[in-house]
């Protein structure tokens, strides 16, 4: 039985920082790129960031330079590291993980991410 437990949402003023870890069960973690994902009240989901097993990453423009994802293939985590967040960050973060060879997607079950003064 596949498992993304997401971790690290909340609340958290503009320009401030959150972590969010995703633990992975019941798939080789190797054979899977992993990602994060938003989705925001009345709109699409949108990719926010993934990574390769060998650790090559691509970002939405709109997080460049401001989140990194990373990931642990010893614990079978990755992680979100989310900087200078904006209002418009606010959205439910979901993780993601997707067969290098066979395409097939998991899902977790999201964590909310509030960004507000």
């Amino acid at each position: 039985q596949v498992q993304l437990v997401e971790s690290g949402g909340g609340l958290v003023q503009p320009g401030g920082s959150l972590r969010l870890s995703c633990a992975a069960s019941g798939i080789i973690f190797s054979a899977y790129s992993m990602g994060w994902y938003r989705q925001a009240p009345g709109k699409q989901r949108e990719l926010v960031a993934s990574i390769r097993f060998a650790g090559s990453t691509d970002y939405a423009d709109s997080v460049k330079g401001r989140f990194t994802i990373s990931r642990d293939n010893a614990k079978n985590t990755v992680y979100l590291h989310m900087n200078s967040l904006k209002v418009e960050d606010t959205a439910v973060y979901y993780c993601n993980a997707r067969g290098q060879r066979s395409k097939i997607d998991y899902w977790g079950q999201g964590t909310q991410v509030t960004v507000s003064s």
